[in-house]
């Protein structure tokens, strides 16, 4: 029996080395979590084995990747002063975005708050269109009017400036997704520093009166803006604070804990049940926003501890190479992709022409015929065109 053990060790060990030399990959693999998955209100808690296709795993990979790339890039240009104005980065917490993605609909809806340029593209936005957003270009994704803050797309409603009011603006979507009974859900999302607005707590009030279909995510960078969760907030468990709402809390920099976590939460709004509250724990890399240094009020090393033990990119990156669905020069050539794509966005966006002044009100109604809008003064006349 030892040497039969033996023997097939070697042979197990021969088939995995021609497996990985001939680019013979495996097409699914199951994965066993050991995440801690904090309930509220709740019998069930989301999978702890599920399955990864290695077609999902080069998806979300080059998701996560070009959403990095893309927000280094706007690093970059906002330092040149290419971009100006308000401008808050999500590297680091493409997770959040890629899992969410991963378990609902491109037909049902979401709304974020003013970091928002990683769910443009999830929700399908181009790279392209992002970039020059940014810059205040015509070929921007709202017509060079809208900036970091303001981007939209088909049943993506924003990108919101101010603190807070997606919330309620969600719940009013989900209200329309269950007056129509179309088996749709809004996933409404805001920060840590959000979640202590007290027309979140009227909102979750009313989703729960009337059993909407809504999946309330708390994305927990543990700062708002310059002050740590603990300084801001008596209870930092943000998945209970809907009290009468069913929540949880999971690992936000994993891409496969959030995926379950939120085809839980779908399946939940989806059958009847009403809300649900999603807690993930996540970090940024930047400051708040460009205007934030980001270390003032934490350490570089506490910045550099997390990218080192817990980036959601190098951890889905070492899963794939871990278990034979990927290669490293396989993984190299998706980066190359990304960064030429990133590239070719920063060019285009930074020499596309700004709109004209004649289009500053044009599209303030979907469907209306052309109307004068008021300038600075009674006598200055613009015309807004749908």
């Amino acid at each position: 029996p030892g040497k039969m053990l033996t023997n097939i060790s070697s042979l197990l060990r021969a088939c995995a080395q021609k497996s990985v030399s001939s680019n013979m990959f495996y097409p699914t693999n199951c994965f066993s979590f050991v995440f801690k998955c904090d309930l509220h209100k709740l019998d069930e808690a989301p999978a702890t084995e599920v399955v990864m296709t290695r077609e999902e795993g080069l998806k979300y990979y080059h998701i996560m990747q070009t959403i990095r790339r893309m927000e280094l890039k706007a690093d970059q240009l906002y330092k040149q002063k290419i971009i100006r104005g308000f401008c808050h980065l999500y590297d680091g917490q493409e997770a959040c975005a890629v899992g969410i993605e991963a378990s609902i609909n491109m037909s049902d809806h979401l709304i974020t708050a003013y970091r928002a340029h990683g769910y443009t593209y999830t929700r399908g936005g181009t790279v392209k269109k992002i970039m020059a957003e940014l810059t205040g270009r015509r070929g921007g994704i709202a017509k060079g009017k809208g900036g970091s803050m303001h981007m939209y797309c088909k049943n993506f409603y924003g990108g919101n400036g101010i603190v807070g009011a997606q919330v309620p603006l969600g719940a009013g979507v989900a209200l329309a997704c269950k007056y129509q009974g179309n088996n749709e859900l809004c996933v409404c999302l805001y920060g840590d520093g959000a979640a202590n607005q007290g027309q979140i707590f009227e909102t979750y009030n009313m989703a729960s009166l009337w059993k909407l279909p809504v999946i309330f995510i708390c994305e927990n960078n543990r700062y708002g803006m310059g002050t740590s969760v603990e300084r801001a907030a008596a209870s930092t468990d943000y998945y209970k604070r809907g009290e009468f709402i069913p929540g949880l809390r999971v690992d936000g920099m994993d891409v496969l804990c959030v995926r379950e976590a939120t085809r839980f939460a779908a399946e939940h709004c989806r059958s009847g049940k009403g809300p649900i509250l999603m807690e993930l724990q996540t970090y940024r890399y930047h400051g708040h926003s460009m205007s934030d240094p980001g270390i003032s009020y934490r350490t570089r090393e506490e910045i550099q501890e997390v990218r080192s033990k817990s980036d959601p990119i190098s951890l889905l990156k070492d899963r794939l190479l871990s278990n034979n669905m990927a290669s490293v020069e396989e993984l190299k050539v998706i980066d190359v992709e990304v960064r030429k794509e990133i590239e070719d966005a920063a060019q285009f966006a930074t020499t596309d022409p700004e709109p004209p002044l004649d289009e500053l009100c044009n599209h303030m109604f979907s469907n209306n015929p052309p109307v004068e809008v008021r300038g600075t003064n009674p006598w200055a006349k613009l015309k807004s065109v749908s």
